[in-house]
């Protein structure tokens, strides 16, 4: 297939080779894992499948047009990211993978429960907070834990709910961070601006409890901000990103889903699309995939 695709890349348009190979995807069917989120961030968790499940194929999509998430009503996030996993679906995904944790929180139950037994029984659609939530009380040994994460993620209370099923004993404290998704995708993240919004975050956060010896980022643009969150954040305070544990646990369910693993192809492809530009989304990629990639824009919506 490699051999077929650069054969077909030195002759075609760029447009022309993203439409042959969904043809030639579909034709064989072969089907790629969706990983979905409202821009960028999530291609720090694809990063991290693609170096723990090298052989399997992606198809990411971001729906960079009505980003952010963060700041939108539970119907209107619920709303955009079923159309965005039905996209996927039609591109023969059989898992997707909600690399997004305003979408996690606002949106997958619903499908899961109510749009995904009548669009898709076989498929499912996963998401991030859930994973997160099962192993982050097994590094806290204060059983006190800190949660820096968009306003919609706060607001949905769902680390709450999920934390209370797994650690009933940990104590989780919130703190929205509304101006960091903006600082990064406007590539001030490590500007004096960062500083006084990061600052001003971690102090809120510390103040609601001073044996907090955990802090999750529990949104997937904010390990691009690690180095300004580890300057102000004390040094005996643990600081989780969410890549390795949701690869992880990525990897654990398909082990123990055979009849899912075997639906999903592996040829080692990655495919990228976006509902804004594709050249703005390939030159902000960079940032959180480690190395420049070719977009496609799609309509969606």
């Amino acid at each position: 297939m490699a051999f077929l695709l650069n054969l077909f890349s030195s002759r075609l348009s760029l447009p022309a080779v993203h439409q042959f190979t969904h043809i030639f995807i579909q034709s064989m069917n072969l089907h790629p894992i969706g990983v979905f989120d409202s821009g960028y961030g999530g291609l720090t968790i694809l990063k991290t499948f693609i170096g723990k499940l090298p052989a399997y194929d992606y198809l990411y999509l971001g729906d960079n047009a009505r980003a952010p998430y963060g700041t939108r009503s539970f119907g209107t996030v619920y709303r955009y990211t079923l159309e965005c996993v039905k996209w996927l679906f039609s591109q023969g995904c059989p898992l997707v993978i909600l690399a997004c944790n305003t979408a996690s929180a606002k949106a997958l139950r619903t499908i899961q429960q109510k749009d995904l037994p009548l669009m898709h029984p076989t498929n499912r659609v996963l998401g991030v907070i859930r994973p997160t939530a099962e192993v982050m009380g097994t590094f806290s040994e204060t059983n006190h834990v800190g949660l820096l994460a968009t306003t919609g993620t706060v607001q949905s209370g769902s680390y709450l709910l999920e934390m209370e099923k797994f650690f009933p004993d940990v104590k989780v404290y919130q703190e929205a961070c509304p101006m960091w998704v903006p600082l990064v995708e406007n590539n001030e993240y490590e500007s004096e601006g960062a500083d006084y919004f990061v600052r001003k975050n971690i102090d809120h956060l510390l103040a609601r409890s001073g044996k907090i010896d955990t802090v999750l980022l529990a949104c997937t643009h904010y390990p691009l901000l690690k180095n300004k969150i580890r300057q102000y954040l004390p040094e005996h305070i643990r600081l989780l990103t969410q890549d390795e544990i949701v690869a992880g646990s990525l990897a654990d369910y398909l082990e123990r889903h055979p009849e899912m693993e075997q639906r999903c192809s592996k040829n080692g492809t990655r495919h990228f699309y976006t509902t804004d530009s594709a050249e703005d989304f390939d030159a902000h990629a960079t940032l959180f995939f480690g190395k420049s990639i070719q977009s496609e824009h799609v309509s969606i919506g």
